[in-house]
């Protein structure tokens, strides 16, 4: 098990929820705007107390020192951009700090299937001050799952994204979605906050949804995801459908 959580809560922002997550397991929050999802995620990085029990790896998260959390995690909060200059090679280059003598050719390696995916190869010559919304936040996934790629991390285990779709068009989103799975068969679970909940339904093996800070429903996305609890819990009309063998939802007014 990769995670243990028991009453994890920072109130009035998120009250009490338990669950576990194993490893390879990609899990999602989703729930409206102000629901919680990035308070449960911060804390489970290390870098945010709250009331509650983590268990990371058998033991507390609390009992970690930083260095050693930035090798077995990553952590990608909501989009920031730093205000020094730098080149992305650079930037990239910053996520192994915390790693002891990484094999230079698995880096390269690591960085040429990272890039390729997010099909960012292109950017590497360029400024980070220098780049659009999207593109930004492509070379942070890229630098996240950098930090935590199994074949020049082993200790990896863990990777934290913080609504990571924000920014993304509709096939750069396609792309993050295909590398996160990348990343579970690799064995790193994934713990995101998601507002796509088609993609959510689709690509989450757990899901945890959340409405004014409390957990109304954890599970499979099938059982979790029904339409009465998307419309109480959104305040929409839902309707899900069956398309091509996959099921849909669709809002309405």
């Amino acid at each position: 098990m990769i995670l243990d959580v028991q009453n994890l809560a920072m109130p009035p922002r998120l009250l009490p929820v338990s669950f576990s997550i194993e490893q390879g397991e990609i899990v999602h929050f989703i729930g409206p705007n102000g629901s919680g999802k990035s308070t449960a995620i911060s804390m489970l990085s290390g870098l945010y107390e709250g009331q509650g029990n983590i268990d990371f790896l058998g033991q507390p998260l609390s009992d970690y020192d930083l260095p050693s959390l930035a090798r077995l995690r990553c952590y990608l909060a909501q989009q920031d951009r730093p205000v020094f200059s730098v080149g992305v090679h650079h930037y990239l280059a910053l996520s192994l700090s915390a790693l002891h003598k990484p094999d230079g050719l698995k880096v390269q390696q690591a960085l040429d299937e990272i890039c390729h995916a997010l099909n960012i190869s292109d950017k590497l010559n360029r400024n980070i001050q220098q780049l659009s919304g999207g593109e930004w936040q492509r070379v942070r996934l890229a630098a996240a799952c950098l930090q935590v790629w199994p074949s020049i991390n082993p200790e990896a285990h863990l990777l934290l994204l913080d609504e990571p779709a924000a920014a993304l068009d509709i096939g750069q989103e396609a792309a993050m979605y295909k590398l996160v799975r990348r990343m579970a068969e690799q064995g790193v679970a994934v713990v995101m906050a998601n507002h796509d909940l088609n993609r959510t339904l689709r690509e989450a093996d757990k899901v945890l949804l959340l409405n004014n800070g409390s957990c109304v429903a954890k599970g499979q996305p099938k059982d979790v995801m029904t339409v009465e609890q998307l419309e109480t819990t959104f305040a929409t009309k839902v309707q899900r459908i069956e398309y091509d063998g996959r099921s849909c939802l669709l809002f309405n007014d």
